[in-house]
Formats: C-alpha cells, sequence, structure tokens
C-alpha cells in the first residue's frame, strides 16, 4: 500500500472501468502501453490508479485498485443519473490526494510515456485530449440553442470558445475548481439538453474558458473513439496472447504493434481490386470492396485480427444503404456472383459463414 505522503508527491494516472468485459480489456491494455512507455526507468515515476467494480482484470499490472461499487456510482452520476458526470467526480476527489492528477478514457494507447502528458499539467493549465470545434460551429446542436444564449448573459461563453474531447482530463489540486465549476453546470443543465451525451466535456470547456490555459495531447496518445470495433479487435488478439502476461517484455514490446492505423490493402491490391471490381453488379461493389478489407493477409497479426470486423461493417453498411435488411439468401447470391467468387477465392466460405451465424446470432 503507497502511503498517502508518497501519493501526494506522485503524479497520479488513473482509469475509470467498469461494467462490460470490452471496458476493462481497454483498460488492461492501455496502462501495458503506459507501462511499455516507461521501461527505461527502473522504477516507475507515477502511480496508476483504476476505479472499478472489477479488480480481477488488473492483477498482473502493477496498479492500485480502488472499489467502484453500484453505490458510488449513483452518487457520482449525480440528481440525474448521468454518469459520464462521475469521470469528473473521480479527479476532484483524486486531487484531494495528491498535487497532480490525469485521468484517461479506457479506448486509448500511448505512443509514449505517460511521463511526457504530466509535463503538459501544470497550474492553470487542463489537459484534455484534443481540442475540437468553435462553439459557433454547432449552433444546430442542444447544447447551442438551449444554451448559448444563457452563458453569453452569464459572461461564461461566447461562439469563439473551443470545444474538446475528454478523453484526457489533467490537474493540478491548484485548479481543481475548474471540476467543481464544471459538476455544477452539469446538474444545472442536464434537464434542458435532452439527449446531449457530450454534456460533461462541454461543462468542462465552459468551465475552463478564459480562466485556464488549455492543452492537448493527440501526438502523445491515441483515442480510438471512432472505429471503436477495429481497434477493440486489435486488442482481443493483444490481450488472447499475453493476457497472462501483460508486463512481459514480448507483452510490451507488441503493445507497440497495436497502431493507430486501420489496416487496409496495399495501393496496388487496392488498384487491382478496383479494376476487378467492374464485373460485379454496381449496387454490390461496395460491400465487395469492404469485405476485401477483411481478407488480406496482412503483416501485422493485430491487423490481421480485425478481418471479422471488416467482414461485419461490409455488411451493416450494405443494409444501411439499402435501407433493410439483406437475407441469407440475397447474401449467398451476392458471394455466388462468378465475380465475387474469383476476386475472394478460398476466403468466400469464411465470409459467408461469418456473416451468417452474425445474421443467425442477432
Amino acid at each position: 500500500m503507497t502511503s498517502i505522503s508518497k501519493i501526494a508527491s506522485r503524479p497520479q494516472l488513473v482509469y475509470l472501468a467498469f461494467g462490460a468485459e470490452t471496458y476493462h480489456q481497454e483498460a488492461v491494455f492501455s496502462i501495458a502501453s503506459a507501462l511499455a512507455g516507461m521501461r527505461e526507468i527502473s522504477e516507475l515515476p507515477l502511480d496508476i490508479q483504476v476505479f472499478s467494480d472489477d479488480p480481477a482484470p488488473y492483477r498482473h499490472l502493477p496498479v492500485r485498485v480502488r472499489r467502484f461499487d453500484a453505490p458510488t456510482r449513483r452518487a457520482w452520476s449525480g440528481p440525474h443519473g448521468y454518469h459520464f458526470r462521475c469521470k469528473q467526480v473521480l479527479v476532484r476527489k483524486v486531487l484531494e490526494e495528491c498535487d497532480k492528477a490525469i485521468l484517461i478514457d479506457t479506448d486509448t494507447f500511448f505512443h509514449e510515456s505517460p511521463m511526457k502528458l504530466f509535463e503538459r499539467v501544470e497550474p492553470g493549465k487542463l489537459l484534455c485530449n484534443a481540442l475540437t470545434l468553435r462553439y459557433d460551429a454547432c449552433k444546430q446542436t442542444v447544447l447551442y440553442t438551449a444554451l448559448a444564449d444563457k452563458l453569453a448573459r452569464r459572461g461564461l461563453a461566447d461562439d469563439n470558445m473551443p470545444l474538446l474531447n475528454s478523453g484526457v482530463i489533467g490537474l493540478t489540486r491548484d485548479d481543481a475548481q475548474i471540476l467543481d465549476r464544471s459538476v455544477e453546470m452539469m446538474d444545472e443543465f442536464f434537464p434542458i439538453t435532452p439527449g446531449a451525451i457530450t454534456l460533461e466535456e462541454f461543462c468542462l470547456a465552459v468551465a475552463a474558458y478564459q480562466k485556464v490555459e488549455v492543452n492537448e495531447c493527440p501526438d502523445l496518445i491515441h483515442h480510438y473513439w471512432s472505429r471503436k470495433q477495429l481497434f477493440r479487435a486489435k486488442v482481443r488478439a493483444w490481450l488472447s496472447k499475453h493476457g497472462d502476461a501483460p508486463t512481459s517484455q514480448c507483452g510490451l514490446d507488441d503493445t507497440r504493434r497495436v497502431t493507430a492505423s486501420l489496416p487496409r490493402p496495399p495501393a496496388w491490391q487496392r488498384l487491382m481490386h478496383k479494376g476487378a471490381m467492374f464485373a460485379v453488379p454496381q449496387d454490390q461493389r461496395q460491400f465487395v470492396r469492404e469485405v476485401l478489407y477483411g481478407c488480406c493477409d496482412y503483416p501485422n497479426e493485430f491487423d490481421r485480427a480485425c478481418s471479422q470486423v471488416w467482414w461485419d461493417k461490409a455488411l451493416s453498411n450494405a443494409e444501411q444503404r439499402m435501407d433493410r435488411p439483406i437475407s441469407p439468401e440475397i447474401l449467398k447470391q451476392w458471394l455466388d456472383h462468378w465475380a465475387v467468387r474469383q476476386i475472394l477465392g478460398h476466403r468466400r466460405k469464411a465470409v459467408y459463414q461469418h456473416l451468417l451465424e452474425r445474421r443467425n446470432g442477432q
């Protein structure tokens, strides 16, 4: 057990992971990627805390697991049961024990040492994942229509205010009042902004605006809030290989092989596919093209793990374009086309079997 006096002087890297297994898988991989960036240091220069409803996934990691049970979740979610509120309440509580803390979402991994993140957390500065749009670029959203005039009258925000992504929240204890103001606004604005799931990071942007300098860190971490299923497939493949020894030399090495790039066939192969696609009926070409992304024999084993995700995405995208489900009969007809048989080769049966099982499992 780390002493409180030691905690107070050491940076705290904090995770909140609860609920479905996939969130714990994400957190384990993110922590391993952080450790990989600090391998040259004999003793960890920071503490890692995980607030979780299940300590088991973290048993092989050098972390402190802190209880996050159902009553705590309800209390931290506030009067409206807004669970994203928990993030900022957590950071506020950790800053009661330490001088500097960073909360990072589970769907992240590190390109560099996490100590480089802490270099951007100083008094008078808030660290976020990324600055996004200006407030006036969101005039059609409820966060603008319901709040812009109210915030302007109070002198809290204007159209020039930058919005932010709160996949990372880093502050010093001196600036903890930023979180107090943000949580108060969440509680006030939640009833008048129905459906605004980004209210949490919006209120943080308002609380910080013209009060502290806002830094970002997309160069240091990858936050895969987009194309999430592809990155989760990579993470599952890494865990399948290293789950029992996530801090081994090989395990830490392999965190760097889980890249931020989406697996796509090389340009020459895509060009060849494009030529072959002219024989495929036009309304099926995009489907086949996306299936092919999952058929490429990528040199990176973690990219190869994304195959079935590409196939699933190909089918769901085709159904969206057609605005109706694709029956097993139609799917078989598409994959039995002579040109598709030639293009997909031996992978055609595996694609059909997987998509058929996916359809039957729905």
